[in-house]
């Protein structure tokens, strides 16, 4: 009886599927690279802060303060898993670092030139500092290779490994 039944140490987790690791790692990305994009700002390396998301769209002064930077980190989170699953549907067949780097000016160029006139906050490309465009470019394509190449690598082992049942099928 004993032998029947594995010890919950030998059991093996079953991996997340493909979709939930693309929302983890939108969701993750989003977090992670807007976190790092305050404390750019709180060193004087950009003038935007995460909280002009909340500018068009929350009344107050309150969005200023830290429960909203906590909650535009938050938010840029959830719309990077939109983002995500942009690159999951367009991108994940090229396993290439140059594929999210490229991702990733897209998207700068996207939200600092088309979704520039929603965001208040965000100066006019031309009056931007140039230490802020320097580093929101940088931001952006950290997080297009961070993103971009976390799904194209998942994708990547997941034909491998399918490649590899079918040889073992074969061979049978």
């Amino acid at each position: 009886m004993a032998e029947e039944k594995q010890l919950e140490q030998n059991q093996r987790e079953k991996p997340m599927s493909f979709i939930t690791m693309v929302i983890v790692t939108g969701l993750i990305g989003g977090i992670f690279w807007s976190g790092l994009g305050y404390l750019a700002y709180v060193f004087n390396l950009t003038e935007i802060r995460p909280n002009v998301i909340l500018e068009p769209w929350l009344i107050g002064t309150w969005k200023e303060g830290g429960l909203g930077t906590v909650i535009s980190i938050v938010m840029i989170g959830i719309i990077s898993i939109v983002v995500a699953f942009i690159y999951y549907a367009a991108l994940r067949r090229f396993p290439s670092i140059w594929v999210g780097g490229v991702f990733g000016i897209v998207l700068f160029l996207l939200v600092f030139f088309v979704l520039n006139p929603i965001f208040p906050g965000i100066n006019p490309f031309r009056e931007l500092e140039r230490n802020t465009i320097i580093t929101s470019l940088c931001f952006y394509i950290l997080y297009g290779v961070f993103v971009g190449y976390s799904i194209s690598y998942e994708e990547s082992e997941i034909k491998y490994k399918e490649r590899m049942e079918r040889k073992t099928q074969q061979e049978s």
